[in-house]
This record gives C-alpha cells, sequence and structure tokens, in this order.
C-alpha cells in the first residue's frame, strides 16, 4: 500500500518517494518523519513522539527537529508560512493536514482468489517471507487488533530489510480465519518462509507467541514467547517488532547458508553465494575472512549489480586491514572503501553499504566522517543492530564513552545471541575505561576475551584493562595470549585499528600496553 499526496507517491515497502512516479532524493530522517506523520495523520503528533519513531529516544536537539521539518516541507513544496501539508501546533506538536489517498502498490505480489502464481513468474531469487494475521483466542477477544496491528507493523518494518522480499499484506491477509498449512502459503505466495502469531491472555498478564517456519517442510526455524501486562501493549508491540526483525535478520541467513551447502557449487546464484560468505565473514579469522571474500566475488560475477555482494567485499577488506590479515593494509582501506563506494551506487538505501562505508572511513583514519554514515544505516533499519553497534563504537573512539555505550547496550538488547557480542562486550569495557570505571572495565573486557571466536583485539583490549585495573596476574596472562597468538602484533598495530582521537586515553592505554611489552 503507498499514500498519494498530490503529484506524489509514498512508498513505505520502497522507503522511498516519488513525483510523478519518478523516485526523488531524500535524506532518510527526512522520508521518516514524512511516513511517520501521514501514517499519524489522523492525531497530534508531539517532539517527543517524533525523537522516539525517528530517534528511538536518543536525545536530539530542537534545531535537528526544526532542520528536518524545514526539509520534508520544502521536499513537499510547503514551508513554514503556507502550512499547506504539514502544520506546526506551537507549543504541542505537529500534523500532517494534506489530503491523503491509498493506493495499490504496484509492485507488490497480488495473489487472485489465493490461487498459485504463474510457473516462472516469481524471478527474485532473494529469500521472502509472508507475514500472517495473528491467532487471538477468546481469552484475548478484547485485544482482537493484534490480529492485524502487529503483523502490519511487522510487514512495515520488515521492508526496510533490503534483502528480503516480503509480500504485502493484501495477499497475507486473505488468510485469515482460515486453517492456514504453512506448506500451501509457501507455494500461493512463492515464498520460503512464513511468521506467524498468536494472542491470548491469562489474568492480567497478555501472552504473544511468534514462530518463523520453513514453508518448503513446515518447520520451525526460530520461536520466542512476550509476555506484559495487559495494560502495556504498546510497549510490548514495540519489543516484539525489534526482537523479530533483529532474529530474522540472523535466522534467515544462517538457514539460507545451511541450505546453499546442500546443493552442487555450480548451481549456486548470487544470493546463495552472498549467505555463504555472511556465515565465513562473522567467524573473524584469516582463512574464514579470504573464504568469505571468495564467495563475495562470485555473487559479483553472478550479479554485477548486487550492492550488498560488494559491500560484502568491503567488509572484507576491512578485516584484512583491521586484523593485520594483509601485509598492505593502507591498499585494504582503500579497496574497503572503493567496494562500499560501489555498493552505495547501486543501492544507496542499503543499510548494510551505508555500513560499510562507515566502518571503511575508519581505516582512514576518519571516524568522525564515518558518524554519518552509520547512523543513516541505523535511520533505514532502526534494529539493525551491528549499526548500532558500529555507531557506539565509533562513538567510544571519538570519547563520547556515554552515548557510545548506551548505543552498544542497545545493540546487544536488540541481538543478544548476535556472532559480534563479544565486541559490543569489548566496547562497552573500552567505554568504562575511558570513564575512569577500570574495574568495571576489566571484568567486561575479561569476559569479552574469553567469548567464542573473539579475535586478537579483544585480548589486546582485555590486557590493556585489566592493567589499568591494577589486576597484574589478569594483564600478563592476556598479554602472553596474544603474543602466543600474534607474535608480531604491538600497540602500533592496535592504535592503527583503534584510532583514538583523544590524546589522553591513547596515552593512558599506549602505556598499559607498552608496560606489558605489546
Amino acid at each position: 500500500m503507498t499514500y498519494s499526496v498530490g503529484p506524489f507517491d509514498f512508498d513505505p515497502a520502497k522507503f522511498e518517494i516519488r513525483l510523478h512516479g519518478a523516485p526523488i532524493a531524500a535524506e532518510p530522517q527526512v522520508l521518516s518523519m514524512l511516513f511517520f506523520l501521514i501514517e499519524n495523520r489522523h492525531r497530534l503528533v508531539t517532539k517527543d513522539n517524533l525523537i522516539e519513531a525517528i530517534w528511538k529516544g536518543r536525545a536530539i536537539s530542537d534545531s535537528a527537529i526544526s532542520s528536518r521539518l524545514k526539509a520534508a516541507r520544502q521536499l513537499l513544496g510547503d514551508d513554514g508560512s503556507k502550512q499547506r501539508l504539514i502544520r506546526t501546533v506551537h507549543g504541542k506538536g505537529f500534523r500532517f493536514v494534506g489530503e491523503v489517498h491509498h493506493k495499490t502498490n504496484s509492485d507488490v505480489q497480488v495473489i487472485n482468489e489465493l490461487s498459485p502464481p504463474p510457473a516462472g513468474d516469481v524471478t527474485c531469487t532473494r529469500p521472502a517471507i509472508a507475514v500472517l494475521p495473528f491467532a487471538v483466542d477468546s481469552t484475548a477477544a478484547n485485544y482482537g487488533i493484534i490480529s492485524d496491528a502487529l503483523p502490519h507493523d511487522l510487514i512495515t518494518e520488515l521492508s526496510r530489510l533490503r534483502w528480503l522480499r516480503v509480500i504485502a499484506r493484501g495477499s497475507t491477509f486473505r488468510f485469515r480465519g482460515r486453517n492456514v498449512d504453512i506448506e500451501q502459503v509457501g507455494r500461493m505466495l512463492g515464498v520460503g518462509y512464513c511468521l506467524t502469531g498468536s494472542a491470548g491472555v491469562i489474568g492480567r498478564k497478555l501472552l504473544i507467541s511468534v514462530e518463523l517456519a520453513d514453508t518448503a517442510c513446515n518447520s520451525v526455524l526460530w520461536a520466542e514467547r512476550f509476555e506484559a501486562a495487559v495494560d502495556d501493549i504498546h510497549t510490548i508491540r514495540e519489543t516484539i517488532i525489534a526482537r523479530v526483525v533483529t532474529a530474522l535478520e540472523l535466522q534467515i541467513p544462517r538457514h539460507e547458508a545451511e541450505q546453499a551447502r546442500l546443493r552442487p557449487v555450480a548451481d549456486l546464484d548470487a544470493w546463495s553465494n552472498y549467505h555463504l560468505a555472511l556465515q565465513h565473514m562473522f567467524r573473524f579469522n584469516r582463512d574464514d575472512n579470504q573464504r568469505a571474500m571468495q564467495l563475495f566475488e562470485l555473487a559479483v560475477r553472478s550479479d554485477r549489480r548486487f550492492a550488498r555482494a560488494h559491500a560484502g567485499l568491503s567488509f572484507t577488506r576491512f578485516q584484512n586491514a583491521f586484523l593485520g590479515y594483509s601485509a598492505t593494509p593502507k591498499e585494504e582501506a582503500m579497496l574497503a572503501r572503493k567496494a562500499a563506494e560501489r555498493a552505495l551506487e547501486l543501492d544507496e538505501f542499503d543499510p548494510f553499504a551505508n555500513l560499510t562505508m562507515g566502518r571503511s572511513l575508519w581505516l582512514q583514519q576518519e571516524v568522525e566522517s564515518s558518524l554519518a554514515w552509520l547512523e543513516r544505516a541505523t535511520s533505514l533499519s532502526p534494529n539493525y543492530a551491528h549499526a548500532v553497534y558500529s555507531l557506539g563504537w565509533a562513538k567510544t573512539i571519538l570519547n563520547q564513552a556515554t552515548e557510545g555505550q548506551q548505543d552498544v547496550i542497545e545493540a546487544a538488547r536488540l541481538s543478544p545471541l548476535d556472532p559480534l557480542h563479544y565486541a559490543m562486550t569489548a566496547t562497552r569495557a573500552l567505554s568504562l575505561s575511558i570513564l575512569g570505571e577500570d574495574q568495571q572495565a576489566a571484568a567486561l573486557a575479561d569476559r569479552a576475551a574469553k567469548e567464542l571466536r573473539a579475535h586478537v583485539l579483544i585480548a589486546v583490549i582485555a590486557a590493556a584493562c585489566h592493567e589499568l585495573a591494577g589486576n597484574e596476574a589478569e594483564a600478563r596472562s592476556w598479554a602472553a595470549n596474544v603474543h602466543s597468538r600474534a607474535p608480531q602484533l604491538t600497540r602500533t598495530d592496535f592504535f592503527r585499528s583503534f584510532p583514538f582521537t583523544h590524546a589522553p586515553t591513547s596515552e593512558r592505554l599506549s602505556h598499559a600496553l607498552a608496560t606489558l611489552g605489546l
């Protein structure tokens, strides 16, 4: 479903605005503001509502909101004096007052009378998912709106994931009230995955269960149950959306990779190679990173315009420089940036492409410049845990330790089983060290370095944090661990990968590492 306002079409699924059918450029936060105002046009939207919806509650200045509001008006040919479309109610908030019409989105697959699509009709090789109306039992009859509201919100949020094809509610909601056969849903809608849910009430407690299934064999890949007081339905709604989006970011690529391994190499398409590469990439060791690079290159050869494969190549080049896998780190940093730029040329709205652009700038000592790209990634996909974590990392390196720690805590909340959980924990340790909380920093760094697949730079952080906390035995133990795993690694290598901009922080860490012979 798209919204039409005069000559403008607003398409939430594609996260774009079109003028007379042609997409026009707009900043992600400006687009998010417009979508939010239009979708809430029947009520007054406060400044706090905007901050929560667009910036996820982060501290935002009034001038930043005014700037985005001005840009939104200019995009639509409106201004602060006329206020034809966006009205400011001084001291109260804002309302979208333009005439809005609903349009059928021509880009979504419509299933007529639940008939299967014609053979060969689905040509997209991306993973595809259908989100069905939730089942609400008799105990939750007063909360029947959950049946449609939660799936609708999930469809909207999942549509931001550029790697996932999401069937529109016009098709999936035709299954309301049916005794659903997941395999039949897969055949009729042409999807490999189906998300279902149910709701019930026990006493004053609302219970909502969500399941992700593989439609080919009707097997459950992931499930979770949520509980909340019946009066707290809006809070649980936000929690469910965040957890589901994050879980799908992990579970579907993992399953796609497992399926790809069962097929002959010659039969793998660009997306299969891409998902296989992701599993190797997140293991953070030399051999797996090299294999990931090879698979991303195969994906690019299959589809030269595959933005995410180019972003993946950027990430592997980043690892080569970040972890010293290459003897020419500056060249690897340049190639990481070049691949990220190519990904953005192909799809400027892909969160992963924006993330890799931000990460590539770290290696060229442009950490401050990376913030805009990382913030853009989180604006495009607010529940993208890796982007939220990377933003926290960058802020920590820039000596914004308190804000950095908040972002990393949020990333870990969004993805508690993330393959980069150790890195999130280590970044928290660094932020605490900057804030002078040395014992807490040492405890967290120790925990991070002991996690499965934590790379050697995490052990360096553990050694430094223990030294600063006065834990000499632990510090020397971690230093020995570093020497055994990477004999040539020095503090110079560490600061190339962690380019702290605050001189006192760098000097303090450098002195600790020098004491340990690093």
